[in-house]
Formats: C-alpha cells, structure tokens, sequence
C-alpha cells in the first residue's frame, strides 16, 4: 500500500510538473516573438496558403513538444525516483507485456494518424492550381529566370542587378553594403495584381532550378524537360516587393539568382501589362520590317550610304548576314 501511495504521489508530482512547464512555453511564446527568437521560425507570408502553411507547422511543433516533454519527462523521473540508491527494484513483468506492447504501438498510430489529417488537406490546397486568373511560364537557367504571360504577349528575362554583379566581383572595390538588397535585386521583377490566382508553370531550360519565395510559401522546382505548376493568391492589402531566390544546387553561379516579385493592384497591373505588351509588339513588328529594307540593297550591290544595315563590309557581307545585323540592332 505504501508503494502504491508513493507511486501515485508521484505521479501527481509529474503531471502537475508537465502542465507548469506547457504554461511557461506558452506564457514564452508572444515574449520570444517580441526579442527576436520569432524570426527562427517560419514566416507566416502574405497569403492565405502560406498561413495555413505556417499554422500546420506550428500544430505538428507543439504536438512534438507535449511528446517530447512527456517521453523526457517521463525518462528523467524514473531516472531520479527509481534508481537503485532508492532502493528501487526492477519490474521484470514489464519485459514482452502483451498488454503494453499493444499500447505502445497503438498511441503513435493514433498520433500519427492524427497528424496526417490536417497535413494531407493542406498538401491538396496546395496543389490546386484551378480557378486561377492568370497564367505565368516561369523557366529557370543559368543563371537567371525568363517570365512569360501566356496569352498575353509579354515575356522578359530577369537576372541580377548590375550594382550587385559589379559588386560581387572578386577586386571589385565596390563595398557590398552600399548597395541596396545585396544579391536579392533584379534589373526585371516578375509583376503580379494582388487579390488574383496567380498559376506557375515551372521549367528548367538546363538543369534543375527552383523557384521559391518565403512569403508566398511557393517552392516549385524547375526540371528541364518537366513543368511543374503551383500557384499564389497574395492579400488585396499587401502590395509590395516580394524577394527570393533559387532553392536548388544549380551551378557557379546559383547564388547569384535571385527573384524579385512586383504586387500591385490589379488596375496597376493591368496598365503595366497593356504597355509592356505594346512595347514588345512594336518592337517584334520593327525586327519583322527591318530585314525586307535591308535586302533588296544587298542584293543589287548597291554602293551608296546603307542607312539600315550600316556601312558596307569590306568581306563581302551576304545578304543573310546583313539580316542578321538588322534583327540584333532591332533586338537592341
């Protein structure tokens, strides 16, 4: 009887013990926010699958706190009032107990299960790129990204800025903390309208790149010869610029790739891509032009002034050649 009251004072002891210790963590969590322990943690982004993907994470941390703190608990506790200088002796019916065998195995299915639940809902949302409102062909390369609006008649390539590539250059002489966003800016950020599905169609023109932004809680990879698709829906209150960079081994130069996104609102956006749209049509209908002026000089071995394809050469250019010419000055 004196064994069995020990035992259960002690195991009052423990749980009294277990629930301090959650009330501190808990009492510690908004203080640890506020001193910068937060910024160890995830982000919670600024859209609605990257806070669900944080609150999932933080569910499955906590899970993994109470059991730690009981399996620890427990271990330290046996350690300390059940040791041998205690007088303690060791049960030998616990060994092959059918009973606690099954209860042992049971326990973590059951949380395991419990864990999968809310973890496969999330993995769904997640990969459900329907109802979207805009479609962008994202193709990763080294070292740098090409954006094309499909249906829309824009697309550029966006690479480093050039104040971080002069910088990062081994005897540059250019302090890197003078330049602003050090490695994280691009001369061309991918612009987008906030409150609007945006689809990604993620590929890789060489080797294996991949695309992600923190504040999006988007990380597609990019695999030549594969397009992956994922998709963001950034709040109608947050527009802003948003940064990244590539999340895979790519090459030389794979942290020099990084990934700038433009949120505005939807009216910006829309006459952000009517003009960028006009600007590339004008400039693919003047390349189209170029060549059919350039020809006919060329092949009648005109000698007087050639305005378009530039001064004559001294090798005999053909008139392919001076094509050529005109589309990278038109290109230019």
């Amino acid at each position: 009887m004196m064994i069995r009251s020990n035992c259960v004072r002690r195991a009052t002891l423990f749980s009294s013990l277990t629930a301090a210790a959650l009330g501190l963590l808990l009492q510690a969590a908004p203080a640890q926010a506020e001193s910068g322990w937060s910024l160890l943690n995830m982000t919670q982004g600024v859209t609605e699958m990257s806070r669900r993907i944080y609150d999932l994470h933080m569910l499955i941390f906590w899970i993994c706190v109470v059991i730690g703190v009981f399996v620890f608990g427990a271990m330290f506790w046996s350690i300390i009032f059940y040791r041998k200088s205690q007088g303690a002796v060791a049960d030998t019916t616990i060994v092959h107990n059918t009973r606690v065998e099954i209860v042992w195995t049971a326990v973590p299915v059951i949380i395991l299960i419990a864990m999968a639940v809310p973890a496969a809902r999330t993995l769904v949302e997640i990969e459900d790129t329907t109802k979207t409102e805009l479609t962008i062909k994202v193709t990763g390369f080294q070292w740098g990204w090409n954006y094309e609006y499909l249906d829309k008649g824009v697309t550029f390539f966006s690479r480093l800025d050039r104040k971080s590539d002069a910088a990062r250059e081994l005897g540059s002489g250019v302090d890197p903390n003078s330049v602003d966003h050090y490695l994280l800016n691009v001369d061309n950020a991918l612009v987008v309208p906030v409150g609007t599905k945006v689809r990604l169609l993620v590929t890789g023109a060489d080797v294996i790149h991949s695309w992600w932004v923190p504040a999006f809680g988007v990380k597609k990879d990019g695999i030549p010869g594969f397009v992956n698709e994922a998709w963001f829906n950034i709040d109608a209150d947050k527009p802003g610029l948003y940064r990244g960079q590539c999340a895979e081994l790519c090459g030389r130069d794979h942290g020099f790739m990084p990934i700038v996104v433009d949120a505005r609102s939807k009216d910006e956006f829309q006459a952000w891509l009517t003009e960028k749209a006009a600007k590339q049509k004008q400039a693919a209908a003047g390349a189209e032009s170029a060549p059919t002026a350039s020809v006919p000089a060329a092949a009648t071995g005109a000698t007087g002034p050639r305005a378009i394809d530039g001064p004559a050469s001294t090798t005999g250019a053909t008139p392919q050649a001076a094509s050529k010419v005109t589309l990278a000055a038109a290109a230019r």
